[in-house]
């Protein structure tokens, strides 16, 4: 594969997401969800949130950042209105937060899940689903279902965009049958010629 781009079912939806190098090995196809414009994020959160309907889900969680639109939008069609967000940076009401140590594909650095401590009782003893935009690696939302077990959550369902590869099954365990996806991309390996080629093990 010599393109730089990499296209892509989302649902309904077709998009050609972008490759970029992550390392001299590795490359991922981006999707950033805050530059797919209203009506792309309206319909994947109803399609999703279609998905996520016979689980009778009292409230939403995600990761921030890239996680929010997608938040907003199931939320929105599950005809909820609260949703609540695992922060993986600093804010000033998070002084207090409940915590959960996670590794990003995307990011070099070790991180930390935030919650506030404020908002346990909008889930706790509550039916829980967690979405976000891409699951790749399972870190982050493995991190998320041990934060939102650790305040007394029930996590019913997983809902993303895309699954990438495949390493987030292992990283999942028993868990990786809670997802639902509206789409799965691979990760890419260099081809030694200037292009990549589709690695959907990971």
């Amino acid at each position: 594969m010599s393109r730089r781009t990499y296209p892509v079912e989302i649902g309904s939806q077709h998009v050609e997401l972008p490759v970029v190098s992550l390392s001299q090995q590795l490359a991922l196809a981006l999707l950033i969800t805050v530059d797919m414009g209203v009506e792309f994020m309206r319909r994947a959160g109803e399609e999703l949130a279609e998905l996520l309907k016979p689980y009778d889900v009292d409230i939403v969680a995600t990761v921030a950042t890239m996680g929010i639109p997608v938040a907003i939008e199931v939320t929105r069609s599950l005809g909820l209105d609260q949703y609540v967000i695992l922060h993986k940076t600093p804010k000033i009401h998070l002084s207090d937060a409940v915590s959960e140590p996670v590794r990003s594909i995307t990011t070099d650095a070790d991180q930390r899940l935030l919650f506030d401590r404020a908002r346990i009782n909008d889930v706790a003893a509550k039916r829980v689903a967690i979405v976000d935009d891409v699951i790749s690696t399972g870190a982050s939302t493995g991190a998320a279902l041990r934060l939102l077990h650790s305040i007394g959550a029930n996590v019913v369902a997983i809902g993303t965009l895309v699954t990438e590869a495949s390493l987030w099954k292992a990283a999942l365990g028993e868990d990786a049958q809670r997802v639902h996806a509206l789409g799965s991309i691979p990760v890419f390996r260099p081809d030694g010629d200037g292009g990549f080629v589709e690695d959907w093990r990971g």
